[in-house]
């Protein structure tokens, strides 16, 4: 009786499927088919990902990479921030030289204004002044002999 029940039970499953014949019997092969290909990409992957030469980064591979994939926009976004930092650093490097030619400039300006005005006030001390005055014999001006006057005027 084991033998009838087991040949009954094989018969029933063997009728369900020869009703529907290809159908149910390719979308398992089917899955089995995308599922061994997403698995072989990802292993694929996972083994290129593992090994990194020189040859492969100067070639590009490494750009394929899943995981370069995946964080393209914060490699983006942090060579942006590297080239803003450059151009500052540069652009301050610029107004540093630009702010030393400045100052020794300023410099040069300050001491040439030091010995002009040194200058002017040697030439404006009464002695000098009575020296020129007496080497220029046409010049009218002479030492006041007597004090000045003060003269009153009356207010209306």
């Amino acid at each position: 009786m084991n033998q009838d029940n087991k040949e009954i039970k094989e018969k029933p499953e063997q009728g369900p499927q020869q009703d529907s014949p290809k159908e149910p019997q390719q979308e398992p092969q089917q899955e089995s088919l995308k599922e061994a290909i997403v698995r072989q990409a990802i292993e694929e992957e996972a083994s290129d990902s593992s090994n990194f030469t020189l040859r492969k980064i100067l070639g590009g591979d490494i750009l394929t990479a899943q995981i370069i994939r995946r964080q393209i926009w914060l490699v983006i976004l942090i060579v942006f921030f590297v080239v803003i930092y450059i151009s500052n650093r540069y652009s301050i490097q610029n107004d540093l030289i630009e702010l030393s030619k400045l100052q020794t400039q300023l410099q040069d300006v300050k001491y040439k204004a030091l010995s002009t005005s040194s200058q002017i006030t040697e030439k404006s001390r009464e002695s000098n002044v009575l020296d020129m005055l007496k080497n220029y014999k046409d010049s009218t001006l002479h030492i006041a002999t007597q004090p000045p006057y003060i003269i009153n005027v009356p207010e209306e």
